[in-house]
């Protein structure tokens, strides 16, 4: 995506300091986005999250949809983007909103997943 800096995979929204992925604890799957504002708007990379994603199940905490906000703007966007998918609450969305929290980087296997499947799976001549 256009504007997309940087995506990093990791853990956040627990309590518990340093999870792993075989110890996540009580912190949650997710990534960090950086972004070029003057490119890519936050509400254009909630338009690609909502694409991707559907928070339509309840999942347990290291699998739940969440979204993590920097500040109150980000927080209504969000909040918009998640009314905006229960179409007028008609259909329950389980996302949790909440303020960003410690981020914490996963294991290098983690990062570029789909990039590495793809090339481990690439025809080799």
């Amino acid at each position: 995506m256009g504007g997309v800096v940087d995506v990093v995979v990791g853990y956040t929204g627990g309590k518990k300091k340093n999870p792993t992925y075989q110890n996540i604890m009580d912190s949650t799957e997710a990534f960090l986005i950086e972004f070029d504002p003057s490119i890519v708007s936050y509400e254009e990379i909630l338009d690609e999250w909502a694409d991707q994603h559907a928070p339509f199940y309840p999942s347990k905490c290291q699998y739940r949809s969440a979204i993590w906000c920097c500040n109150d703007d980000q927080r209504n966007a969000a909040q918009k983007k998640i009314e905006e998918l229960s179409k007028g609450g008609q259909r329950k969305v389980y996302v949790d909103l909440e303020p960003l929290s410690a981020f914490y980087k996963a294991e290098e296997y983690h990062q570029h997943f789909l990039e590495k499947q793809m090339s481990a799976r690439a025809p080799q001549f």
